[in-house]
């Protein structure tokens, strides 16, 4: 029998998909990039060592399950890393035929079932003690003079969750809405909007910030923290400019939930810090995340440990890492400076463009850590600014 050689990677416009690339690439292990994208921005690195077609997971995702357990059979192929919420929902739906080919470290189905339920997993917290919003159903609120936000209940919409999707078929929610305090919304609208009844949480006012770790036979095997300080929108959303953090009380919060759902695999927990200090469950992302390059820039290669992990090697994690690293999505930095220029939200102030212009640029000056741009491998920063550019004038990428 051949020792596992290779690991497949979603090759997604994520810059976590890239970075697990590089990650393994420079350990030796023959990257392979599988994409339903004709250039997706993994694929141009100097670290993919081949390329796979495979169908897209929301069209068809048995027909991606299949084209993944085709990889898992192949003798070198030692780790899948999913990379977004379709890759870790094949692996874990069908968690017994990938385990035929090769070790799964990483959710059973039932596990992410109670992640991607916002309503389980909100009990879940609130059995482990970890701080929650008030949530409800949407249809189950009555005062609207509250400042409250709107959000699907399921993370991800399949067979599954609701039955208006067709099997085979993978959706995501629209974006959170934020709702106006003293209006009510019409519900009903809403509802078909998001395809379900979705839930409806006590607006928090605060900082975000994710709690990372890899878990393995109930133990974790590292953790890292990371602070968002710029999203893509001035209200938040996905992170764009990170910090690496240390703080006791995160730390706490994020082992006691992830305890709680006897988690495997690595998972991103995502928090508000309120006034008071108390940390807020917001969700959980069960995959690599999408700011993993604040993590590695600070020195935790979570790719490396999952491989060594997935493999049999002994693991080489370091629990210390450096606390004030921090990470561009260059691109992203741009989106959240339109977004003050041009965008109102309800319920978050804009802040002067001038001054977030200033704040960029001053945060370049000082940490000039970078999510794609790397000078050993500068073709997927080309290649993704090519691939925006091709989205605005509507042709795939």
């Amino acid at each position: 029998m051949h020792e596992p050689s290779a690991a497949v990677v979603p090759g997604v416009e994520t810059a976590g998909s890239l970075s697990t690339v590089r990650s393994l690439g420079r350990m030796g292990v023959h990257t392979i990039v599988a994409s339903e994208h004709e250039r997706p921005p993994s694929a141009s690195s100097r670290y993919c060592a081949e390329t796979k077609r495979v169908p897209e997971p929301e069209g068809d995702l048995h027909g991606y399950r299949d084209a993944l357990l085709d990889l898992a059979s192949r003798e070198d192929v030692g780790l899948i890393v999913p990379v977004r919420e379709p890759d870790v929902y094949v692996l874990a739906k069908y968690r017994e035929s990938f385990s035929e080919h090769l070790d799964t470290p990483w959710p059973t189905f039932e596990q992410l079932l109670s992640v991607h339920d916002r309503v389980r997993l909100f009990e879940a917290a609130e059995r482990a003690g970890v701080t929650v919003p008030e949530t409800a159903l949407l249809d189950d609120i009555e005062d609207w003079e509250r400042e409250r936000i709107v959000k699907g209940r399921y993370a991800v919409l399949t067979e599954d969750t609701t039955e208006d999707v067709p099997e085979g078929r993978f959706e995501s929610p629209p974006k959170t809405l934020f709702l106006d305090p003293g209006r009510r919304p019409d519900v009903d609208a809403i509802v078909e909007r998001m395809g379900h009844v979705p839930i409806a949480q006590s607006y928090v006012d605060g900082t975000e910030f994710c709690f990372r770790a890899l878990r393995h036979d109930g133990e974790a095997v590292v953790t890292s923290q990371k602070r968002l300080i710029r999203g893509y929108k001035y209200s938040r959303g996905p992170s764009v400019y990170h910090e690496a953090v240390d703080i006791p009380a995160l730390e706490t919060a994020g082992l006691a939930l992830l305890s709680e759902l006897e988690w495997e695999g690595i998972a991103s927990v995502g928090f508000i810090r309120d006034s008071s200090g108390a940390f807020n469950l917001l969700e959980i992302n069960p995959r690599i995340p999408s700011s993993l390059p604040v993590d590695i820039h600070a020195g935790v290669d979570y790719p490396r440990y999952w491989w060594q992990l997935a493999t049999g090697a002994a693991v080489d994690a370091d629990r210390h890492y450096d606390s004030g690293v921090a990470s561009h999505l260059l691109r992203g930095e741009a989106v959240h400076l339109h977004s003050v220029l041009r965008e109102e939200y309800a319920l978050a102030e804009r802040p002067s463009a001038a001054g977030t212009l200033r704040d960029i640029a001053v945060s370049l000056y000082r940490q000039p850590n970078f999510d794609y741009l790397s000078l050993d491998d500068p073709a997927p920063f080309v290649r993704d600014w090519l691939n925006v550019g091709r989205g605005l004038l509507g042709v795939d990428s």
